[in-house]
């Protein structure tokens, strides 16, 4: 896929920050891509870019408009579909990371096909993928796993591939979701892909590499999660990680979206390496990446400094405090010659 940009984000109507990840991921990462955000009335996200009207947006030279909210099931509603609409009138390209594809909405396909305009639905691809075989392969691989979803796997993922090429290791971020293929220009959505076919989808993600290049997987879901475990399971044994990172949020007290609670992290920690350890025996943890946005400087200091106490390796906050505890603990454990 070739999406122009800059970038308009589009928010829509969302209840809350989390259900506009996309449009935040790609801010924190890309936001020299952006040129402002076009929210409906009772938007409860906002990026810190220009509101925009999508006139005032064209103006400003965007060239493609992001859906860039997300939501369970990853539907279009149907009130948005008139600003997708006026999007491409003005004489833009639309993106979105939904399970909807934008094609299937007669209204805007049928303007694009008056327009001109390209649609890009980053969630599902062309490509046929083999079932995975769980076959040894070549280089490392490290997976960021979950306690629940949205709590840090894709941050912490490319904050990783940051700080281990800063430490001189070769490193690479492997997108699995809508976001980091938006972030990266490469990945697979991997809860698009038919079931019996995600762990190959992942094999076919990260293939064979140099003995010490590191693939950094993104994780999606948790294995505990009743909604998303199953895509979890399939990314794990795909991923077949040599190492994980337990990525977690230290004041939920319930998974997001059900009422199930919120399971412990060395519980997560003991399934991780018990269903990692059927495509890499050596599976092992070395870090936790806490997200502590919730907490004051004095109270993450002091989570953080607990959990490092209560388990074998260290705890941080990527975006907060970097990573360099976890880098040093890759460096110990997976020595260069």
């Amino acid at each position: 896929m070739e999406i122009q940009h800059p970038y308009l984000l589009f928010l829509g109507d969302v209840a809350d920050a989390l259900a506009a990840k996309t449009a935040l991921g790609i801010v924190d990462w890309r936001q020299d891509w952006c040129v402002g955000q076009t929210r409906l009335d009772g938007c409860q996200a906002d990026t810190g870019l220009p509101d925009m009207t999508i006139a005032e947006a064209k103006a400003a030279g965007a060239r493609t408009m992001i859906v860039g909210a997300v939501n369970a099931g990853g539907v279009l509603p149907d009130h948005w579909i008139a600003s997708i609409v006026e999007a491409i009138e003005a004489g833009m390209d639309v993106a979105s990371g939904l399970h909807t594809r934008l094609a299937s909405v007669p209204q805007i396909a049928e303007a694009a096909e008056r327009g001109g305009r390209s649609l890009f639905d980053v969630r599902h691809t062309s490509e046929r993928f083999p079932t995975g075989k769980g076959t040894k392969r070549t280089g490392k691989r490290l997976l960021t796993v979950g306690t629940d979803c949205s709590v840090g796997k894709k941050y912490t993922a490319l904050a990783l591939e940051k700080g281990m090429r800063e430490r001189g290791y070769s490193a690479d971020f492997k997108a699995t979701g809508q976001t980091g293929v938006f972030i990266s220009g490469r990945g697979v959505a991997i809860d698009a892909v038919i079931a019996d076919f995600i762990s190959g989808a992942v094999e076919w993600l990260s293939p064979d590499a140099p003995e010490h290049h590191w693939d950094m997987i993104e994780g999606q879901g948790s294995l505990f999660h009743p909604s998303f475990a199953g895509v979890s399971m399939g990314l794990l044994h795909g991923a077949q990680p040599d190492a994980f990172v337990v990525c977690h949020e230290p004041t939920r007290t319930a998974m997001r979206g059900v009422q199930t609670p919120l399971p412990g992290i060395q519980e997560v920690i003991d399934l991780t390496i018990s269903c990692g350890k059927l495509t890499n025996p050596s599976i092992r943890c070395v870090g936790l990446a806490v997200n502590t946005s919730e907490l004051n400087e004095e109270d993450a200091v002091r989570t953080l400094d607990g959990l490092t106490e209560a388990f074998e390796f260290p705890a941080t906050d990527p975006i907060r405090f970097g990573v360099d505890p976890i880098v040093d603990q890759i460096a110990r454990d997976f020595p260069n010659p």
